[in-house]
This record gives C-alpha cells, structure tokens and sequence, in this order.
C-alpha cells in the first residue's frame, strides 16, 4: 500500500534554504506524513515476480503480462583458460508488434537489453521489426582458475494482455576462433554473431578474413576489444574498434600492440538495407510510423584468421626493391666506362694515325675535333665519329646557305659565348619587324631544315627552356606540402575513428608499418623517386659535356645535330620524382577525394614528353614554360571538374567534349602554320578564303604533306575520343583524360620514328635497345595495372570484391608490380628520348629535316 498526501510546501522553486539537505527532508517529511494519514490512500497493484531455475539448451514456451514478471536464473562454470560464448534467442509471434517484451540479461560485470520486437532503423528513418532476436553475451574475466558465475534474464512488459514468447540459452560452439581455422555461421539484423580470438605465443600481427557467396544482404565486420557491452546492432557498430562494410569479402589486418589483453573480438552484423554496399534501395511509402518488410536478410559467412608477416618479410621486401633500382644505377655506370673507354680508343687511333703531322694533331685539338680527355663524353652519347677538318672547312668556306642560314665564325662564338646570360633576353631576337618578315619567309618553306628553326641566340633559348625546370619546381613545392598535411591528416581519421571504407586499399595484401595502413604500396614508388633522380644525374652529365664542348669552340657541339637544350629533360626527371611522392602520398588513404594526387604528374610527363619531342626540331618556337604549365593547369582543372560533376552529368560531358575539339583544332592549325597565324576577328574570313581558293577554285593538295598527315590522325584519335566520352561518359574521368593524353604522345612519337626513318636518318644501337626494353616494360605493366585490385569507383565493400592476395615476396601485389614496371618503363621512356638522336650529333643542321 502507498500513500499520497496532499500536502503542498509553500516554497517556490529556489527560494528558502536550497541546499540538498533540506529538500531532502522535506521529502521525507512529506512521505512520513502521507504514510501516517488514512484519508489520501491510493492503491497500485504490484505485478507477480516468478523466478525459474533454467537450463542451457532448453527451450522455454511461456507467456508474460504487465501482472507477472518472469526471471530465468541460469549458471555456468567459466574456466581462467577457456572461454565459452552463451547465447539468447527469443522468438515472439508476429502479431505481437504493438506489444513489445523487454528482456533484461543481469551478469557479473555487464547488463543487456533488448525488446522483442526489435525495431531497427534504416535510411530515412525507416522501421524495421524483427520478431526473433538472438545475443551473444559478453564474458566478463575471472582470476581464478574456475569460477561458477550466474546470470539472469528478466521478462516483462507493460500489456496486460498476455504474450507468448519462446525464450533459449545455448553455448556457443567454437566461440573461441583457432589460427588458420574456418568458422561458419549464419547472421541476421537481430542475430548478430561475434567471436573472441587470442594471439598465440610469437604472432605479433594477424589478418581477420571473412568471407561469403552471398553479396547481399549488406554486412559489417568488426574488431572490438575485450570490453562490455559488445556493440553488435547495425545502429551502434561503429561507435567503437575498427569496422568495414562487405558484400562478398572483408579483411582487416589486427596488431597486438593495440589490444593489451592480447585478445579481440571478431563481430558480423548484418545491416538492415543494402545502399551501404551499392545495394538496391527500394522505394517505400514514408508515413509515419510505418513498418517496413524485413524480408530475408539471413546470409552465411565464414570467419578465419590468419597470421601476418613477420619483420623478416618486411626487411626483404625492402631490400629487394633497393636492389632493383640500385641495379640500375650500377648498369649506368657500366655503360657509362664502357662508352668512355670506347671512345678513348678511337681517341687515340685517331691522334695516332701515321700520316698525320704533330702540327695537324695540335690543329685538330685545338679545334675541339677531337677530344682531350675522355671524360668529356656522355654515357648515352655516341660522340666517336667527328666530323673531318676538310669536310668542316668545305663547309664553313662554301658560300651556300641553306634556306637562308647564316654563317658565324668561331671567333664571333666565342665571343657571343663570354656575355653575360642576363644581358640577353629572347625578345630582344624577336620582335624586330626584318626578324618578323625573315620568320614568315623561312617557317613557311616548303621543306624545313633545323637550321632554320634555330636562329635564336642559344643563349637565349638555354634561358628560356631552365624555365621549365625551376617552374615545374616551384610547383612541386606548393602542391606537395599541402598533399602531405592532407593525407596525414586521412590516416590519423582512419586511425581514431577505425572506419576501414575511408581507404580503398587492397586488404589482402595490406601491411601496416607504423601508422601506415598499406607500407607496401608506398614503398613500391621508390622507383620513380630513384630513378627520376638517375635520370638528373644522366642529364646533368651531358649538360657538363656539352657546356665543355661549348667553351672548346667544338665545331660539332656549335653547329651539328639537333641542338642541346637540357631544361625540359631536367623538368621531366623532376616530374617523374614528384609522381613518385604523391603516388605514395595518395597510397597512404586512397579514395576519391585524393585520386588527383596520383594523375597530376602524369599530365606533367605526358605534356613534358610531347613538348620535347616537339622542341628537337622546333627550338626556336616550342612553346614556353608559362604557356605550357597554364595548359598543364586547365588539364588538371577540368579533371577535377570531371571527377566531382562528371560522372552521368551529360551537360558536362558535351562541354567538355566541344572544348576537346576545339582545342584539337586550335593546336592542329598552330603546328601546321608553325605558328604564323593569328586568332583574331578576321579567322573566319581568312579560314573560308583559303577553301575557296584551295579546295573550289583550283583542287590542290596540302603543301605540308607530312605535317597534314600526322595532323588528321591526331584530328581522327581524338574526335573519337571524344565521341567515346560523349556516348560513353565513363565515370574515371580522371583515367579517361590521362588516356587521352598518352594516345597524343604515342601517335606523335611513332610519327617521329617513322619520319626519322624514312628521312634516311638512323637509330644507334643504345637507343634501338632502349627503345625495344621499354616496350616490353610497358607491356608487362599495363598487364599489372589493368588487374584492379580496388576501385574507388565503387562502394568500398563493392571494392574489397576485387581484393587479391599478395604474388611477390608475400609483400607485394599486383598494383606494387605495376609500380616498379611503370618507373622502368617511364625511366627508359625518358631514355629513348634523350637518346634518339645521337646519331645526328655529327650532322650538320642545315642537313637535318624538320618534321
């Protein structure tokens, strides 16, 4: 019996006393009061409580209302150096939705509750029920060495009418997972199942797989420390441990240091909806309080876990890729004494010839025909065969110059070569109206030689093209300091709050070194960094000799062979290093927020190559740095354009694809007229004046035929292109711009190749086997990159369905191959074309077409 007294205190709220005491008292007052007063008596019904000793593995029929409450007492004996999971399982009919039964697990050191029906929430608030439950308790530890521990559950609710339910205590089989050993089991939204693993004596580091033949229904794998309440509901899994969606494949790699009990907790919960993973998401009426139709999200998995590598594993994969790039770096220096060596030989053959006067030998050092000391040739050139003194002087007394050439005396170079850089300035040869008139003569010939295009002051053109070098520089700067804080930044995310879908990494083959995630995939792009900096070195040696060659007054350095500008070799050797970085820096937490990271360099080497490819025998009208690098902008600006609104955006894709092939014919016209032509207001009268008098007054064909030819392919690659990307509207934009990018640079390097041939010009052997090694390399690597080990396209789950076990080493995979591939490809890429053209180092230019 209670009482209630209608005694009301005359205090307002705050006022009098205040303090807890005396409000405390008041109550008690109150209390004592209503107690001893019959006339304010209000009588409660106190429902039934009805306690049962219970067994394991029984099943228990009953029916409770808001009058009985029922509890189960239950006991166990639990072992220091076994654990047994203990599982409940409640069943309700369906018919009791809008009469909920709380059930109550009392333990040692943890309480659990649940309703049945459990109501799950899905997107958009919807309401899932479920009328059979299943828990897993959690096993509070015990000194001892055995220990018998009781637990109750407690049955209630607030109908009062009655309700049936179905009540099981089992333990579970195999709760404790075994090294390398399968488990299987089924999970459902209200069934989640969780296991404990311990780390065996000398493993350090394992990987949990778990793996199913179902995709859907949509599930999370979970790693949790030893720790009670389990977070095991598709609403709180992901409030503590670390966590990843699956469909088919899930793997998380566990490292001892972050469990001090040495143990963990394995647990699969199945979500109620499928968009998580990519899934379907049907459309449902969105009334309030409305249930939803669970259906069959039942799905059967299976669990294993498996040791990691060792440090004796890690050692070796990182002396194996040392030693692969190392190597090249001693193949260099062989070559390297091997030409040098050459070269002396026929050094001293020549000084040595019988017929020759010690007056002719003094003559032919002195004019740098011949060298005076070995060193002073390149390790890729091939410098042996000079050009003799009676072909020079037949030359330099000749009084034909081709296409207008101008003669210069080697007293009026080596004066020209002691003024100061900074006294010379490219415009200062460029703007005068006769030079203006001389350049629309001579660049509009029908047939060009390289003496025509480069008139410029070398000077001047030197100056010009180390722009490229300190420009691309400068930019490595500014966009890699800000891309590392960023990825720090990803990986300390990652890391505190556990959630594995931030990355696409390759799960299988993911080692962790640190607080990197995936220490492999970072450390495979070692090679662009080491070979990027071998390749400086090699450029920088040519750059020596050649300046050498230069102060001699050397004949064959000043006036044969394509002419030695070194600034876009040394910026490519400095692109090819960044493109290692921040591919590494985009492998520490790969998505699709940061996918620029790994693309941008690649632009840069791309429009590098295709720019020096040009400048061989365009100098004097090769695009500048400030032009280049603000192309190289607009392409990184419109890729992420493309990669934020691209995907399925059909307004994008047309302007994107109208400015391609405006851009496409704007550069078509600029290379055809060698730059002599203006955008101005009156291209379009002029465009139509040339076809009428062209193509409908008299039919005659194009003058530049080769350059026409080249010119309607590249128009035909990218139209298509185009066309493929305005049907298509492939959702790796940033892919499908780089493709379009490389398709340019092979076209135009094939029609080099071919044009160089068919000129009669030849490729010397070191080059031909350059040439040959770096197609092979490509192959194998784009056989390497096409696997796809993950994908950000795709929901992270969706990804981890591509995820494959490690080939080399037990340390690498497929994606680090075509890492260490593509650095050798590129690397002997850079190579062809430093070296392609040594076999015109002895020609003169005037005797050099331009094509």
């Amino acid at each position: 019996m209670v009482t209630r007294s209608c005694w009301k205190s005359r205090h307002k709220p705050g006022s009098g006393p205040g303090s807890a005491v005396f409000k405390t008292g008041l109550v008690v007052l109150c209390l004592w009061l209503c107690a001893t007063r019959a006339g304010c008596i209000v009588e409660i019904k106190e429902p039934k409580v009805v306690q049962k000793d219970a067994e394991f593995d029984v099943t228990y029929n009953d029916t409770v209302t808001s009058d009985i409450q029922t509890i189960y007492a239950f006991n166990h004996t639990v072992s220091r150096n076994k654990t047994e999971g203990v599982r409940v399982s409640v069943e309700v009919p369906s018919d009791g939705v809008e009469n909920p039964i709380l059930f109550v697990v009392r333990q040692k050191q943890a309480v659990v509750s649940f309703q049945v029906p459990l109501i799950l929430r899905g997107l958009y608030q919807r309401k899932y029920p479920y009328t059979h439950v299943g828990r897993t308790l959690c096993q509070p530890p015990t000194r001892a060495a055995t220990e018998t521990q009781f637990f109750f559950v407690d049955v209630s609710t607030l109908s009062s009418l009655g309700t049936h339910y179905q009540l099981r205590v089992s333990r579970v089989d195999s709760f404790t997972l075994q090294t390398d050993k399968k488990s299987s089991f089924i999970a459902t939204p209200s069934q989640p199942q969780f296991f404990k693993y311990e780390f065996p004596e000398g493993v350090d580091t394992v990987i949990v797989k778990v793996n199913s033949q179902m995709a859907f229904p949509c599930s999370v794998m979970s790693i949790q420390d030893i720790l009670c309440p389990v977070y095991d509901l598709d609403n709180n899994v992901a409030f503590i441990g670390m966590y990843q969606t699956m469909t088919k494949t899930a793997a998380i790699t566990v490292q001892r240091k972050d469990f001090p009990s040495n143990s963990f907790y394995v647990v699969i919960v199945v979500k109620t909806e499928d968009e998580a993973c990519g899934g379907p998401l049907a459309f449902y009426p969105l009334g309030p309080d409305v249930l939803m139709n669970v259906g069959n999200r039942s799905k059967v998995l299976d669990v294993m876990v498996s040791p990691a590598i060792n440090s004796e594993v890690y050692v070796m994969g990182m002396l194996f890729c040392l030693g692969i790039f190392l190597s090249f770096y001693i193949l260099t220096f062989l070559v390297a004494c091997i030409e040098n060596k050459r070269m002396h030989k026929r050094r001293d053959g020549l000084l040595n010839t019988p017929d020759m006067s010690p007056a002719e030998t003094a003559s032919l050092l002195g004019k740098g025909l011949a060298p005076a000391s070995p060193y002073e040739y390149g390790s890729f050139a091939d410098n042996g065969s000079t050009l003799s003194s009676e072909a020079v002087t037949d030359s330099l007394a000749s009084g034909e110059g081709n296409y207008g050439y101008m003669e210069r005396s080697m007293e009026s170079v080596g004066r020209g070569r002691q003024e100061s850089l900074s006294s010379v300035e490219e415009d200062d040869y460029d703007t005068l109206a006769d030079i203006d008139s001389d350049k629309n003569i001579v660049r509009t010939k029908k047939f060009l030689c390289v003496s025509d295009l480069a008139r410029k002051d070398k000077r001047v053109l030197s100056k010009k093209y180390q722009i490229y070098f300190w420009n691309i520089a400068t930019i490595a700067v500014f966009y890699a300091l800000p891309v590392i804080q960023l990825v720090i930044t990803y990986q300390t995310v990652v890391n505190v709050t556990g959630n594995q879908d931030i990355c696409y990494y390759n799960f299988l083959c993911a080692h962790p070194l640190g607080a990197l995630s995936a220490f492999n995939n970072i450390l495979s792009n070692l090679g662009y960094v080491m070979l990027g900096l071998l390749f400086l070195l090699i450029v920088l040696q040519r750059d020596i000799v050649h300046n050498r060659a230069l102060l001699r007054n050397d004949l064959a350095a000043l006036e044969c062979g394509i002419p030695k500008h070194f600034g876009l070799f040394y910026a490519m050797g400095t692109a090819l290093m960044m493109e290692g970085l921040l591919s590494a820096c985009y492998h520490v937490c790969p998505n699709y927020t940061n996918f620029q990271f790994d693309t941008s360099f690649m632009y840069m080497i791309a429009g590098l190559c295709m720019l020096k490819l040009y400048q061989k025998r365009h100098p004097d009208i090769n695009a500048s740095a400030y032009t280049a690098y603000a192309c190289l902008a607009a392409v990184i600006f419109f890729s992420v354009l493309g990669v934020v609104f691209g995907k399925g955006n059909t307004v994008f894709w047309i302007v994107f694809s109208v400015i391609h092939i405006l851009a496409t014919l704007l550069l078509s016209t600029q290379l055809y007229y060698m730059g002599r032509w203006r955008l101005d207001s009156g291209i379009l009268r002029r465009v139509l004046y040339v076809i009428y008098t062209d193509c409908i007054r008299q039919c005659s064909g194009p003058m530049y035929i080769d350059r026409m030819v080249l010119l309607v392919m590249g128009n035909i690659v990218n139209w298509s292109l185009a066309a493929y990307g305005l049907i298509e509207r492939p959702n790796d934009f940033a892919s499908y711009l780089l493709a379009i990018a490389i398709c340019n640079l092979l076209l135009y390097f094939a029609f080099y190749i071919i044009m160089k041939l068919r000129s009669g010009e030849r490729i010397q052997c070191l080059a031909l086997v350059c040439i040959l090694f770096t197609a092979v390399v490509w192959g194998f690597a784009l056989f390497f990159f096409f696997q796809g080990l993950s994908t950000w396209q795709k929901t992270p789950a969706e990804s981890r369905e591509h995820n494959r076990e490690c080939i080399l080493l037990s340390f690498f995979d497929d994606h680090d191959i075509w890492h260490f591939l593509s650095s050798i490809a590129m690397f002997g890429s850079f190579l062809v074309l430093l070296t392609m053209d040594d076999d015109l180092d002895n020609v003169q230019r005037d005797k050099i077409y331009v094509f």
